[in-house]
């Protein structure tokens, strides 16, 4: 009999064991139930996975290396903002495909959230890169790359916390000091901007790109001349408009062209050729390359280069 009670006794024992701990382990699956987010554009990205860190899994809608103007949501990209808790876009111009997109699926399981809000846009004057701000307007002249003025990009990632705090108030305090942590590092970045900006020989920037650093430009009083007269990268340049370019370049006695990244720098070219200066790069921060995701480039890594690179055509003390 003593021996019947034996296997009985050992599964009581594995008992006590097992089941309390297949228990804390479905806790602890559940306690770290991670927020998805999906960003349209890199900057989003990089906010988002600042605030989130190991609590979020974020994914960047944009293939690396694809012009954000240019991007077409794919069945997929669909499929995957559907399944996420939080679709972070930046405003209905710089991603106009968005409003169409949201209203043929359901999105009552997830939060839609445009990260211009409160975000006075800069509007374009036909002035050749003097700005003004005004409200946007849907003639196409508001500029939507709100990202490249800091004090900007602070808001928004003061915006994306909010948003994960709604979506997991429990952790509230986590984002909170994660958003604040990650804004004092945008705010060092932007006095080293004025400090190194303010003392420069020369204070007009060609860029052969799309009209995009209005914001930069803006903040820390620098004049802006570009090739395009509008924020598509397809609207070329005429022949006319280059020879005004060119024309400004001589005039102020600009010796480097900027041109953008993720487009072949062809205008560049022309009018580094006819001028002789030479030419340095300004990200956008759009998106990345499939290497510079893969290198771990940061927001902020792209804003420090395009600090160098100023300085160096600016002729910055």
């Amino acid at each position: 009999m003593k021996k019947a009670y034996l296997p009985i006794l050992a599964i009581t024992i594995l008992a006590f064991f097992f089941f309390p701990s297949c228990q804390r382990n479905e806790k602890m699956t559940a306690g770290q139930k991670k927020l998805k987010v999906v960003a349209t554009l890199f900057p989003l990205y990089d906010f988002a996975r600042q605030v989130g860190r190991e609590k979020i899994e974020v994914n960047l809608l944009l293939p690396p290396g694809v012009e954000a103007h240019a991007f077409e949501p794919r069945p997929a990209d669909i499929k995957r903002i559907q399944d996420s808790d939080i679709f972070l876009f930046t405003n209905k111009l710089m991603e106009p495909w968005v409003g169409g997109l949201l209203k043929g699926i359901d999105t009552t399981g997830f939060n839609i959230v445009d990260t211009s809000k409160g975000i006075t846009l800069l509007q374009r004057t036909d002035n050749h890169g003097d700005e003004e701000r005004a409200h946007a307007d849907e003639s196409g002249n508001a500029d939507p790359h709100i990202w490249l003025d800091l004090s900007n990009a602070m808001r928004m990632v003061d915006m994306i916390a909010s948003q994960f705090i709604v979506k997991d108030p429990r952790d509230k305090d986590f984002y909170a000091k994660n958003a604040d942590e990650y804004k004092k590092k945008l705010e060092e970045l932007d006095k080293k901007y004025k400090n190194t900006l303010s003392y420069c020989r020369n204070r007009v920037i060609v860029h052969a790109g799309h009209f995009a650093f209005g914001y930069l430009t803006k903040r820390y009083g620098i004049t802006y001349v570009s090739a395009y007269k509008g924020f598509s990268p397809d609207a070329e340049p005429t022949p006319r408009r280059l020879v005004e370019i060119t024309k400004t370049v001589r005039k102020y006695g600009v010796n480097y062209i900027y041109y953008e990244e993720l487009a072949a720098p062809r205008v560049a070219n022309v009018i580094a050729k006819e001028t002789g200066c030479g030419l340095l790069l300004l990200h956008g921060a759009h998106n990345v390359t499939r290497e510079e995701m893969e290198s771990g480039v940061t927001f902020i890594s792209l804003m420090e280069k395009n600090l160098e690179n100023l300085k160096a055509g600016l002729q910055c003390r």
